[in-house]
């Protein structure tokens, strides 16, 4: 069995792409990383994919007229390199139909809460400033709405009294980097199915 295809999306300093590239380099992970795909070129994320052997693609979005533009563009990219799975890894752009539509089943995104609660940007500030006692992380299918799609595994955070936002975040990212390749690896050895709303993992 040939291993799955992996793209990699991400905006930012690229943990999570590192958790990833880490886990394949160690053999705990049986995944080829094909492709990191960034919208901001002076990304750290971008040299993470470097020194780790991935090949990028890089985009300015506002060189294109619109997302749907770039979206082509990238998925004719990802076709052409027979990726079969997507990874969105802290990708701050709302991604469209043009994505998603080929894509479907075949691309997740790792959120920093417990969704459906506090969706969106700064999900650890959100969920800080409103005074939860737990958090955590979610990883789920992407279905083209605002964090939306259906769940396929979360982890749990608790709140202490003393967290301020920088320490609760700094163990939220601890545990997204953990439990990206857990459900990667998952989805690699085919014990993920979705069925609607639901997604088992046996």
């Amino acid at each position: 069995m040939s291993q799955l295809r992996v793209a990699v999306f991400a905006s930012g300093q690229g943990t999570n792409f590192q958790a990833l590239a880490d886990a394949v380099r160690d053999q705990k992970l049986d995944v080829t990383i094909e492709l990191l795909v960034c919208d901001k070129p002076s990304a750290p994320v971008i040299e993470r994919a470097r020194l780790a052997g991935v090949d990028t693609f890089v985009f300015k979005p506002k060189d294109y007229p619109s997302r749907e533009a770039y979206e082509s563009e990238i998925v004719a990219e990802l076709e052409r390199r027979g990726v079969e799975l997507i990874v969105l890894a802290g990708y701050m752009r709302i991604v469209t139909s043009a994505l998603v539509e080929p894509f479907y089943g075949r691309m997740i995104n790792i959120h920093p809460s417990l969704l459906p609660a506090f969706p969106g940007v700064n999900g650890i500030g959100q969920a800080f400033e409103y005074g939860v006692k737990l958090t955590g992380v979610t990883v789920h299918y992407v279905d083209g709405g605002l964090d939306s799609g259906p769940i396929i595994a979360q982890r749990t955070v608790e709140v202490a009294q003393d967290d301020t936002e920088a320490s609760l975040a700094e163990r939220i990212h601890a545990t997204e980097q953990t439990l990206l390749p857990w459900v990667v690896a998952q989805i690699a050895a085919g014990r993920v199915a979705l069925d609607g709303r639901r997604v088992t993992i046996g």
